[in-house]
C-alpha cells in the first residue's frame, strides 16, 4: 500500500432526506453561529425558532432565513408541521423543555440535545428515558466527533492503519469562552471541554474500564467564578491495556494577562502498526483554521500521509450530529450519538468528579450502577 491509496472517511455521511422540517430552541451563539450555518451549508430545511429573547430570534431568523419566529418554545413545540427540536439551551434548562417536548410525539419524531445532556448522569438517564418512552428519536450534539481530524482518525482505526492501539492522548492549552450558565452551576473545564475529549476516546476506542483524574483551580476564570475543575488531567484505563490521558489546560499561561501565548490542541495515537497524530483548529475561531492529521502506518513505510481539508470543527461540523439524527429516523436506526451512548460519556465525566473529590480510580460502572 502506497500513502496515495489510503482513503478516509473524514465527513458525516448525509441523509436522503434533507427537507426534514427543524424547530430550533435557542438562538445564541451555539445555534446562530455554528448549527445553523452548518445546516444552511448542508441543505437542511429549519423552519422556525424561539428562543427567551424574541428580539433576538427575530435577527437569527431574518439571517438564516427561517419562516417563522414564536414568542416561546411551547408555541414551537405546538407547530405540527415540525418534525424535529434542536435545542440549544443551558443544561439546567434542558431537561425541563424536553419534558414538555415528549409531549408532542405525534409530530415530533427526534430531538437533538446540547451536551452535557443536562447538568449531571441523573437528569441525562431522565432525558433519554423521557425520549424512549415516547418514540422519539434522541442525539446528542457530541460535536467534536465530527471534527474532520477526529473522524479521520476513526476511519483509519476502523482500517486497521495503527494496528493494536497502545496509547492515546490529547493535549488541550487553550482559553474558552466561559458560558453564563457555568457561574450558576460551578462548571468549569470537566463538563465543558473535557466531555468533548472523554466522548472522543469513547468513539475511537470504546468504553474504559476506569478512569482517573486530578484537577486545580484556574487562576483566571477564579476571578469569575468559584468552581473546582479548572486545569483538568485524566488518565483513562482500558482492559485491552490501552491507555488515553488528557491534559486540559484553561490556564495556558499568562496570556490574557499581557504575556506570550502557546495556544493549540494536539491529540496522538500510537499502534503496534502506525502513529496518528493531530491538531484541532477550534482554537483560533473566528479565524478559519482546519484541523490537521498525519498518519505513518508499517503498511507504507516510505512516508507520512498528510491529507488537508478546508472543512473547519467551528462551524462545518454541526452538520454532523444532525445529518445522523435525520439518517436515523427516515432508516429507524440508532443515531450515531444517541442519548443512549451518550449515558456513557456523562457516565465517564461524572466518574472524573468523584476520581478527583475521592482521590481514587473510578470504575465507569459505579455510575451506570448507581
Amino acid at each position: 500500500m502506497k500513502a496515495e491509496d489510503i482513503q478516509l472517511d473524514y465527513l458525516p455521511q448525509m441523509p436522503q432526506n434533507k427537507s426534514m422540517t427543524i424547530g430550533c430552541i435557542g438562538s445564541g451563539f451555539i445555534m446562530a453561529d455554528c448549527h445553523l450555518v452548518a445546516y444552511r451549508n448542508a441543505g437542511f430545511n429549519a423552519v422556525a425558532i424561539a428562543s427567551r429573547n424574541r428580539k433576538n430570534s427575530e435577527t437569527v431568523a431574518k439571517r438564516h432565513n427561517i419562516e417563522k419566529v414564536y414568542n416561546s418554545y411551547h408555541e414551537l413545540l405546538n407547530d405540527v408541521s415540525v418534525s424535529i427540536i434542536d435545542i440549544a439551551v443551558p443544561p439546567q434548562t434542558e431537561l425541563e423543555v424536553i419534558r414538555e417536548a415528549v409531549k408532542h410525539a405525534d409530530h415530533i419524531k427526534g430531538i437533538l440535545a446540547q451536551k452535557p445532556l443536562g447538568i449531571n448522569y441523573k437528569q441525562a438517564k431522565e432525558i433519554v428515558t423521557l425520549c424512549e418512552d415516547a418514540g422519539i428519536v434522541l442525539a446528542v450534539n457530541q460535536n467534536m466527533r465530527y471534527d474532520q481530524s477526529v473522524r479521520a482518525c476513526k476511519s483509519a482505526l476502523n482500517q486497521q492503519l495503527l494496528g493494536k492501539p497502545v496509547f492515546a492522548s490529547v493535549d488541550m492549552r487553550a482559553i474558552p469562552h466561559w458560558m453564563p450558565w457555568q457561574e450558576e452551576l460551578g462548571y468549569a473545564t470537566l463538563r465543558t471541554m473535557s466531555i468533548h475529549h472523554l466522548d472522543t476516546f469513547r468513539y475511537w476506542f470504546g468504553d474504559p474500564l476506569r478512569v482517573y483524574a486530578s484537577v486545580t483551580e484556574d487562576p483566571r476564570t477564579a476571578k469569575k467564578f468559584k468552581h473546582e475543575d479548572g486545569v483538568a488531567i485524566y488518565i483513562l484505563e482500558y482492559e485491552n491495556g490501552l491507555r488515553a490521558s488528557a491534559w486540559d489546560d484553561v490556564w495556558a499561561g499568562p496570556v490574557r494577562e499581557g504575556g506570550q501565548g502557546d495556544i493549540y490542541i494536539q491529540w496522538r495515537v500510537e499502534g503496534t502498526e502506525g502513529v496518528a497524530k493531530g491538531t484541532i483548529g477550534w482554537p483560533f475561531y473566528p479565524e478559519p483554521t482546519p484541523s490537521t492529521f498525519d498518519l505513518a502506518t508499517t503498511r507504507h513505510a516510505d512516508k507520512w500521509y498528510q491529507p488537508r481539508w478546508s472543512e473547519v470543527w467551528f462551524p462545518d461540523a454541526f452538520a454532523g450530529p444532525m445529518a445522523q439524527l435525520i439518517s436515523a429516523i427516515e432508516t429507524n436506526t440508532e443515531p450515531e450519538i444517541s442519548g443512549k451512548d451518550n449515558l456513557k460519556t456523562m457516565a465517564l465525566v461524572e466518574a472524573c468528579y468523584h476520581s478527583y473529590r475521592e482521590h481514587r480510580a473510578v470504575a465507569i460502572e459505579e455510575i451506570l450502577n448507581g
